[in-house]
């Protein structure tokens, strides 16, 4: 598919999607009866925290912008206890770098940065973007990233469904799909260490996952 769409312009698609989540911060998720609050809050991080600091460990990264970041709870509000038991006020302190919060569906993140950061991170937000879509929003994570870039992927379904009741994940691809279109934005910044890790189910439903690394000091690509 070419890549005829950029921030600028987005696909119509992305605009008609970024309308219903800004819809859904602000009224709640009627599908499950959730409330504001609980849309989006940043449940989506902390199971990938610890990546997320062995990497800002390697670089020597000082700042990260979570692109996509919800509500950011997980930065002010949320304990977090490591591997080894070691509790923290929030993942803001276990990290223990500066955090930018943007995400263009929920208003008070929804200003675009202008600078760059040492580490980018995203996730549980590339499937929610449409396909045509994906391969300027992967171009700008790897623009606004010095030293690297984090995300995940979930290669199915979600249970979360938008206000027009349309899944949403509505970019559910293979693992050798995500491979492709990283590997044409990594290509573009080759100073840029990145570490994707995309989910997918088997037969039995069990969750299967694969890693795409690449860049300075990243050791391997596994499947």
């Amino acid at each position: 598919m070419p890549n005829t769409y950029t921030r600028d312009r987005p696909s119509p698609r992305y605009e008609r999607l970024l309308r219903l989540y800004r819809q859904i911060h602000v009224e709640g998720e009627s599908f499950r009866g959730l409330s504001p609050e609980h849309v989006f809050p940043g449940k989506s991080l902390p199971p990938q925290a610890p990546h997320i600091k062995r990497l800002i460990g390697a670089t020597g990264a000082r700042d990260l912008l979570d692109y996509g970041s919800g509500k950011g709870q997980q930065y002010r509000y949320w304990p977090y206890r490591d591997a080894e038991g070691n509790a923290h006020p929030n993942l803001q302190a276990y990290f223990g770098v500066a955090v930018t919060c943007y995400d263009p569906g929920y208003e008070p993140f929804s200003r675009l940065p202008s600078e760059r950061f040492d580490g980018v991170v995203c996730t549980d937000v590339l499937e929610h973007v449409p396909e045509e879509d994906v391969p300027w929003v992967l171009a700008e994570l790897f623009a606004f990233a010095r030293r690297f870039v984090f995300a995940n992927v979930a290669c199915f379904p979600a249970a979360k469904r938008l206000p027009n009741g349309q899944n949403a994940h509505c970019t559910v691809k293979p693992v050798a799909w995500w491979r492709r279109e990283v590997q044409r934005a990594a290509a573009r910044n080759p100073e840029v260490r990145y570490e994707i890790r995309l989910v997918e189910r088997d037969a039995a439903g069990r969750a299967v996952e694969a890693v795409i690394e690449g860049g300075p000091a990243a050791s391997k690509e596994s499947d």
